[in-house]
């Protein structure tokens, strides 16, 4: 999984779809045959009931090991496929983003999920920008983003401000959004201090959402989805969302 430039996270899921697959059996993977993995699909099917994004995970990851690892080429590992989902996303309108950001308690899970808001940007990507990744001279963001995809976002200049005033309060010489250490009741960064963590930006994200009074489903990459709407409401044209949302840097697209 590392020669083939997985990210850590993605291995992790690899390595412990495999492992229920061993623990299910109560035998080891590699002496499983293709019946076994038919009965297995099914069970997450219709007993654990596997929502798709956890069954593709489970499929990508024991299909990996079987044809990477053990070279089998199964038919029945082509044939698998997760049932397609109709819904479609939770989208918030800009009074509910403004109200769900104003309700966030500690400066600098607001300044990161306003970021993440104004710029379209996952989770992490937020959570993990840099200060060099500011580019105040061209007005972007230099974004680190999914497999190792990196593009540029237009950055708002109201938001250049507000990351210009939150870099203040922390002078963080690497990451934008340094991880505050509580002491009693003041919170404070300690020098050293690593980028905030994916759990503790969603719980924030979620406690402001309760206190904001706006009920609708939404999480963090909600965010997102809604950023890409505002923007098509606004007419921009939609090729040029999907180059913020996607495009790598390496590949030439320009913001």
């Amino acid at each position: 999984m590392q020669l083939r430039g997985f990210s850590p996270r993605t291995q992790e899921a690899y390595a412990r779809a495999v492992q229920q697959l061993a623990v299910h059996f109560h035998r080891s993977p590699d002496q499983l045959g293709e019946e076994d993995l038919r009965e297995y699909f099914l069970y997450l099917t219709n007993v654990k009931h596997f929502a798709p994004p956890s069954f593709t995970i489970a499929l990508c990851g024991i299909k990996f090991f079987y044809e990477r690892t053990l070279s089998r080429e199964w038919k029945l590992l082509e044939l698998v496929r997760p049932v397609r989902e109709t819904k479609l996303p939770v989208i918030l309108s800009r009074d509910e983003v403004q109200r769900i950001l104003g309700a966030v308690r500690l400066p600098v899970y607001r300044a990161c999920l306003t970021t993440i808001y104004v710029c379209g940007l996952r989770l992490l990507e937020g959570a993990h920008l840099q200060v060099a990744d500011v580019d105040s001279d061209r007005g972007v963001l230099h974004v680190h983003g999914k497999g190792r995809r990196d593009r540029y976002v237009p950055l708002p200049a109201a938001a250049l401000v507000m990351l210009r005033a939150h870099w203040r309060t922390h002078r963080s010489p690497e990451w934008l959004f340094p991880a505050p250490v509580r002491e009693g009741t003041r919170y404070f960064v300690p020098a050293g201090a690593g980028p905030i963590s994916r759990s503790s930006l969603q719980s924030a994200f979620v406690r402001a959402r309760k206190q904001s009074g706006v009920h609708k489903r939404a999480h963090v990459h909600t965010l997102r989805h809604s950023y890409a709407t505002h923007l098509l409401e606004d007419g921009v044209n939609l090729r040029l969302i999907q180059v913020y949302l996607f495009a790598a840097a390496s590949r030439g697209k320009k913001p």
